[in-house]
């Protein structure tokens, strides 16, 4: 029978070496790459509101002409 412990030792050693083997981002593209989520975040959930808003004024408005 395998010994697991030694199993869980070469999972985390072959992870540290693909992690190496990583590109990571520079300190700039991180930042960048953060606004640029940011912004899409906000415009996306300005868009979905005034969508939502606009439904919702426009059922009730004709909603209100049927009664």
């Amino acid at each position: 029978m395998k010994n697991p412990f030694r199993s869980i030792r070469e999972f985390f050693s072959e992870m540290i070496t693909e992690l190496k083997k990583a590109s990571w981002p520079t300190f700039v593209e991180l930042r960048d790459s953060t606004i640029v989520v940011l912004l899409a975040t906000v415009l996306l959930g300005t868009f979905i509101a005034l969508s939502d808003f606009s439904l919702l004024n426009g059922v009730e408005f004709l909603t209100s002409l049927v009664r």
